[in-house]
């Protein structure tokens, strides 16, 4: 039982400092992986950014994911080929399904990132993180989507998680770091004393912070280097 998201950001990040991690990237879920993930970065004096996922659902069940669209530059398309073959969809009326998702995807981008461009991770270590995995979906189409950045190595990185989930992440991702693999796992919010709804507008603020915060340890890094020498 975590009090908080921020406790459990704070207790995921000290696990992963333990670890030896080249030029870490941290990436955020939104909105609920926002303040888990700002901990962490905040432990591993690393660069926070955002992973946005939409969902794109079946015809006549939105439910049901046939695709899903993640965010970048560009951004990545990750076909659920089960359901594309269930419904018989091709390629034109896949096409209009995720067309018409797009707009939602880039407003969300627009309004947490604003002007700011994703951050480059080809070669660097990235931390996918939210504040726990009930089915895992959602994490699995953005690490199938990070494989196309070319990435170092991901790491998939949350409090909680049943174990199964976690299994089925593990064949995803390099690395799955959870802190807690509880065997009856009920909904997310029971594992936390304290577990609100967050408004885009928290989300916003906790970016913010986090980007001043590493400025903040940069400049330190660099004036000791430079005394240093």
């Amino acid at each position: 039982m975590f009090r908080d998201r921020e406790e459990a950001g704070a207790k995921l990040g000290m696990e992963l400092s333990k670890l030896q991690l080249h030029q870490p990237v941290v990436l955020a879920l939104p909105r609920g992986g926002v303040p888990v993930a700002a901990e962490v970065a905040k432990a591993l004096n690393a660069p926070l950014d955002l992973l946005i996922v939409r969902k794109v659902g079946a015809p006549g069940n939105s439910e049901l994911a046939v695709a899903a669209i993640v965010d970048g530059d560009p951004g990545d398309v990750v076909l659920n080929r089960e359901i594309v073959e269930a419904y018989s969809l091709d390629d034109d009326e896949l096409r209009v399904l995720i067309a018409q998702e797009r707009p939602e995807l880039e407003r969300r981008c627009i309004a947490y990132r604003g002007n700011r461009r994703p951050l480059p991770i080809a070669g660097k270590t990235a931390i996918i993180v939210d504040d726990g995995a009930a089915t895992g979906t959602t994490m699995k189409v953005a690490i199938r989507a990070l494989r196309h950045r070319l990435p170092r190595e991901i790491i998939v990185a949350v409090p909680v998680s049943p174990p199964d989930t976690v299994a089925d992440l593990a064949m995803e991702a390099d690395r799955v770091v959870c802190l807690s693999q509880p065997g009856r796992f009920r909904t997310l919010g029971y594992h936390y004393l304290h577990f609100p709804q967050l408004f885009d507008s928290e989300v916003i603020a906790a970016m913010e912070e986090a980007a001043q915060l590493y400025k903040a340890g940069q400049r330190h890094v660099a004036g000791h280097g430079s005394k240093a020498r």
